[in-house]
């Protein structure tokens, strides 16, 4: 396993925002000195766990592209703070979020900015990130994240151009999602069709998921700017419903829209599923689970039973292959998409690496998966959190 330790330097950009009269945020810029990346961001929240064992210095290490035969599995980076995110830049650097409110770039003298207003508490914080389509000619990056306000938790996704060092001209996409310190679901990906699409959760208010009216426990499906698209099924954002805390998206090759989403573990029971996303369509949540069914409600294609918790994370599907990562079930899953059953179901790396939730695909063809030992609920290793590179050819 070949690692290059980077000591490199941290360009912070502090952004004071407040709501303008269009919905656009109104910012000031402040340049701090540089220094070194092992000394961790001070945010007003803080993550619940250290960001590395007492006594050891934190070292971040850059992104490598394989040549040859890759290992199977080794470390890209570590020493983050509960990763929720990656994506790679057209140059093929990775971008990350980490919850309590900081986007990372990784490489030799990478950058860490931190997000103003980030409100990190359980599942909240920092979530999703995703670049326009056209981010090469335009450099549109947006980001899934919660906040306070008036004392409520809420979420919204918001507009940037980032220049690879700063941050700037912010907008607010669409805002006032509900939130809360759990089920705040935060995927959001762009699809093939050139939609913006975002997964919310139920934030605690299951009923919600039912009401198409509402932002919570839903798909949603905006142009680029945060306008309705004219198809959309209900005449608002909502795309799908009837979901408790979908975590990812992906598209198969037919561009078919596939999602993992949390059951009712803390229940006493899994009900993890892996669904097919129909427009429109009612998932069920909370009326019916596992593979119950009701006449206009829609089953999951793959169900984790109540005998097994999966609590899924991000989704990325490879030549036909749905891989999913596992936060309780610390596991990282696969199944044939021409051959979803329970038996068909494989299990990688079992309680190897703790609590998995970021999944990417990155240029070179491999899987890049991150940890989320940090996020208060997992037992935090040396090195962790850590983003690991997966040779998926050698999976099977």
């Amino acid at each position: 396993m070949r690692n290059l330790l980077i000591i490199g330097s941290i360009f912070l950009l502090s952004i004071l925002a407040a709501c303008g009269a269009q919905g656009t945020l109104k910012t000031g810029e402040a340049t701090l000195p540089l220094i070194p990346m092992v000394t961790s961001t001070q945010q007003a929240t803080q993550p619940e766990e250290s960001l590395t064992p007492p006594g050891e210095t934190p070292q971040a290490q850059t992104q490598n592209k394989p040549t040859g035969n890759p290992e199977p599995i080794s470390i890209v980076a570590q020493n983050l703070q509960t990763p929720w995110e990656i994506v790679f830049l057209p140059d093929g650097r990775m971008l990350i979020t980490e919850r309590p409110g900081i986007l990372s770039l990784i490489e030799t003298n990478g950058v860490r900015i931190p997000i103003a207003d980030v409100y990190e508490s359980s599942e909240s914080g920092l979530l999703g990130l995703a670049l326009h389509p056209s981010f090469a000619e335009n450099q549109y990056l947006y980001l899934y994240l919660t906040y306070q306000a008036n004392g409520k938790m809420l979420n919204r996704v918001e507009r940037y151009r980032f220049d690879g060092t700063t941050l700037s001209d912010p907008m607010f996409i669409i805002d006032r999602i509900p939130g809360a310190a759990i089920h705040d679901g935060g995927r959001i990906e762009f699809g093939p069709d050139g939609f913006l699409y975002i997964t919310t959760g139920d934030a605690g208010a299951s009923a919600s998921a039912q009401d198409v009216n509402s932002l919570s426990g839903k798909i949603l499906r905006l142009h680029d700017d945060g306008s309705i698209p004219k198809d959309n099924p209900f005449g608002n954002a909502v795309y799908s419903y009837g979901h408790r805390n979908p975590q990812g998206l992906a598209w198969d090759e037919q561009g078919q829209l596939w999602s993992t989403e949390h059951g009712p573990s803390g229940l006493g029971n899994g009900y993890d599923e892996l669904n097919l996303i129909e427009k429109g369509g009612n998932y069920g949540w909370p009326e019916i689970q596992g593979d119950q069914s009701r006449e206009g409600m829609i089953t999951p294609r793959l169900q984790s039973g109540g005998n097994e918790t999966w609590a899924p994370g991000d989704l990325e599907i490879v030549d036909r292959i749905a891989y999913f990562t596992g936060l309780r079930g610390a596991t990282l899953y696969s199944v044939p998409l021409d051959d979803i059953r329970p038996e068909a179901l494989q299990r990688h790396f079992t309680n190897e690496f703790g609590r998995l939730r970021a999944l990417r695909l990155g240029p070179d063809g491999l899987l890049y998966m991150g940890t989320s030992n940090t996020d208060g609920r997992g037992s935090v290793r040396e090195g962790d959190d850590k983003i690991f590179r997966i040779d998926p050819n050698q999976l099977h």
